[in-house]
């Protein structure tokens, strides 16, 4: 595409994946710290196509190893203004992965990148002409940008002095849409820059849900959907109201069967269990259903642990992204959280069981009083069990649903054989009728094993294979 840069630059690079294996150096990430930022600035305060890097570049890593990484960018132009800044940062994401050899994940202070081999060995050794093509292609596919200017920082030291004035940018831009809400408009946005990742994602933000990777909020697509009209944000008309309390709108299920290619054709905006929001791949938290307990519990990505259905967020991430809608996981924003319509459908907060540590810390002045210290975390439980009793000794809401599911529970001539459950799996007991469960296949005769009984269970079988046994 530009033949100036030791590089090829390309869309057809999108969702490229540089494994383990085959990386020459991991930049932020989990195991270390990193942001992206963009700025609205006046035309005299930015030099164009500037490039500055502040700690080691590239040739001076060590291969293998990891690094923490900021970059920022200052934007200027006739028609640049401050809610265009988070709209520009995220194209940093698609550009940056239109790059060959060069990989970028998510968004904000939580961004992970890796330079494969490869494109070290041809000639990638330095940040700038990463940081020029970027800056090229910013002002080639967002013309309202004038002039760019680009600042990457590699020295923690430097990071960390920096890396609160960011997040105090994120906040408040989040904070804008506080006393917005869907009933308040006529449109929505929606966002395909995880097609590449997830091609049946159908990301919708609303003035009450932020985009799954947290980084668009309504105000973000709607400037970026006025001066960019054909770019990857665009407007959703909301249609008619089908059901408010869980967020389902006419004017998004046509929109969900467009962008899915007929894939889905129902989404509930504030829906748990039924027809929930599809899960790209960025999204910041995940949320997982826990039938022991009737309860649904999140994990963020920055938490390394397991939760207390066993899984790590990893895994869980897996099962819930690449554009799918699965009953019983959820990808969201960490600003949803703060949504007066936060899962509304199935509970809201009074559903919420168990999250790490940390992702509380973060939002447990905006957790509805009452139930702050009902929530578990990792520190209180660290399976099913301690979960169960750490509720019940809390006397959380939860406890309720229990009582109203003995109640409803029909009486059995004879009762089941008890379940034997394997390492590693329990068997599910209180299920919404809706859910659909996913479950390991298990073969082999003898004794032992799972037997699992469902009761207006949803199941979904998309391939049977039958062999004759010898």
């Amino acid at each position: 595409m530009a033949d100036e840069f030791p590089f090829e630059i390309s869309p057809m690079f999108e969702g490229e994946r540089i494994r383990k294996d085959n990386m020459y150096v991991e930049l932020a990430g989990p195991k270390s710290k990193g942001f992206e930022l963009v700025r609205a600035a006046d035309m005299d305060d930015v030099v164009d196509d500037k490039f500055t890097l502040i700690g080691p570049d590239l040739a001076d890593m060590e291969e293998g190893s990891r690094y923490p990484i900021a970059m920022i960018y200052k934007i200027a132009g006739e028609l640049v203004e401050a809610d265009l800044e988070s709209i520009v940062e995220r194209r940093n994401h698609e550009f940056q992965n239109y790059i060959q050899g060069f990989m970028h994940l998510n968004q904000r202070d939580d961004v992970w990148l890796r330079v494969g081999k490869d494109a070290v060995k041809k000639g990638m050794t330095s940040f700038e002409p990463v940081a020029k093509a970027i800056m090229m292609l910013f002002k080639n596919e967002l013309p309202f940008i004038e002039k760019v200017e680009a600042v990457y920082i590699t020295d923690m030291a430097e990071i960390e002095k920096e890396i609160e004035n960011a997040k105090a940018v994120y906040k408040a831009r989040d904070e804008r849409t506080r006393d917005l809400h869907d009933e308040d408009v006529d449109t929505f946005y929606g966002c395909t820059l995880c097609a590449s990742f997830a091609p049946t994602n159908v990301c919708v933000v609303t003035p009450d849900r932020i985009s799954l990777c947290g980084a668009i909020n309504w105000f973000d697509g709607r400037a970026a959907a006025k001066v960019d009209p054909d770019g990857p944000q665009f407007a959703i008309p909301k249609g008619e109201v089908i059901d408010a309390e869980s967020g389902e709108y006419t004017g998004v299920n046509e929109a969900a069967k467009r962008l899915s290619s007929g894939e889905y054709d129902r989404i509930k905006l504030h829906s748990f269990f039924e027809y929930p929001h599809t899960s790209c791949g960025c999204f910041e938290v995940v949320g997982f259903y826990i039938p022991e307990v009737d309860g649904i519990g999140w994990v963020d990505r920055d938490f390394a642990g397991t939760a207390p259905n066993g899984l790590q967020f990893s895994t869980m991430a897996g099962q819930t992204g690449g554009g799918k809608q699965v009953v019983g996981f959820l990808g969201v924003g960490v600003n949803y959280f703060r949504s007066p319509k936060f899962i509304q459908a199935d509970g809201g907060w009074d559903r919420v069981v168990w999250m790490p540590k940390m992702l509380k810390d973060k939002i447990v002045n905006d957790m509805p009083e009452g139930i702050r210290d009902m929530v578990a975390t990792d520190e209180d439980a660290a399976d099913v069990e301690s979960l169960r009793n750490f509720l019940k000794e809390k006397n959380h809401p939860i406890l309720a649903r229990w009582v109203e599911e003995e109640e409803e529970a029909p009486e059995e001539e004879e009762a089941p054989a008890k379940a034997v459950p394997q390492a590693g799996f329990s068997a599910p007991q209180m299920m919404p009728s809706n859910f659909m469960p996913s479950m390991p296949m298990m073969s082999g005769g003898g004794s032992g094993g799972v037997r699992i009984i469902l009761k207006n269970a949803k199941v979904s079988i998309e391939k049977v294979i039958i062999k004759k046994q010898d």
